[in-house]
């Protein structure tokens, strides 16, 4: 397959729904050759002239290589990864099982890492490029309930934020996306603790119901997907780029300016532990 060169190329992770397929629309929408990576995508399917998909497992070292080696081989190296794949599992933080946890951190934050460690070299090489790494305002600040996916993306904040500063004396740029409620394809994605003691059903079903309206009134992924795809393009990245509703601005503010009892106090009367 022939490089075309006059064309960025782009790896996206968790790209088969939500706002991994929305960034890698979009992206694809501005003129980047996109590798789409998912691991829903089982065959090798080549849409559209530049935008192919192929299978990802990002738990799986041996399907994060297999991805890289394809990959190149259709466009060269990449101009910019962005890593969006993710899961959840809703359970009280105190009675997960060490699975749960793992399984959460496998795919956020080391399978972000295992992308990276291929990507960095290939980009170092050339002279640079730009890493998108799909956090949260889950990143920033807890939602009940969540507890491994606040860890995981809490996480990658730190990660992504030592990444940069190693990193762009080799010409390489990283950002933090931090989404808030979007409507997305999160809830396939979202399992239910296994063990869930008596003490909790009830909160947690109130908790649920409050993360369902914020989803459903959420913000459209495509719009996401265009703010990420725009930001790759600018010379210089942001090291955030926070597309949330307003309230949720608001929140990671007063997280920062408000006592932490205040502020948690408030967040448990909104999700209504």
């Amino acid at each position: 397959m022939s490089h075309t060169h006059a064309r960025p190329t782009a790896w996206v992770t968790g790209a088969s729904s939500g706002l991994g397929l929305a960034t890698a629309t979009a992206l694809f929408e501005a003129g980047w050759q996109v590798v789409s990576g998912a691991r829903s995508f089982k065959g090798m399917a080549q849409e559209q002239g530049a935008q192919l998909r192929l299978p990802l497992d990002v738990t799986s070292p041996q399907s994060v290589e297999a991805f890289a080696k394809a990959a190149l081989a259709a466009y060269g190296p990449p101009d910019a990864l962005v890593l969006a794949a993710g899961i959840l599992t809703l359970g009280p933080a105190g009675t997960l099982q060490d699975e749960e946890l793992q399984a959460v951190l496998d795919v956020c934050l080391m399978g972000s890492l295992r992308l990276v460690r291929l990507a960095l070299p290939l980009m170092t090489e050339k002279g640079g490029g730009k890493i998108a790494v799909f956090s949260s305002i889950n990143g920033l600040l807890p939602t009940p309930y969540q507890g491994a996916y606040v860890a995981a993306k809490h996480a990658l904040e730190g990660f992504s934020e030592c990444l940069r500063m190693e990193n762009q004396a080799h010409g390489i740029q990283v950002m933090l996306v931090e989404p808030g409620d979007h409507r997305s394809g999160a809830q396939k994605y979202r399992g239910q603790a296994l063990v869930v003691p008596q003490r909790y059903q009830g909160s947690l079903a109130r908790v649920r119901s409050v993360i369902a309206r914020d989803e459903a009134g959420g913000l459209d992924p495509l719009a996401l997907g265009r703010k990420v795809a725009r930001a790759l393009h600018r010379r210089r990245l942001p090291m955030r780029l926070r597309v949330a509703p307003l309230s949720q601005h608001a929140a990671v503010v007063l997280h920062d300016i408000l006592p932490n009892r205040l502020f948690l106090y408030l967040i448990s009367r909104y999700y209504k532990v």
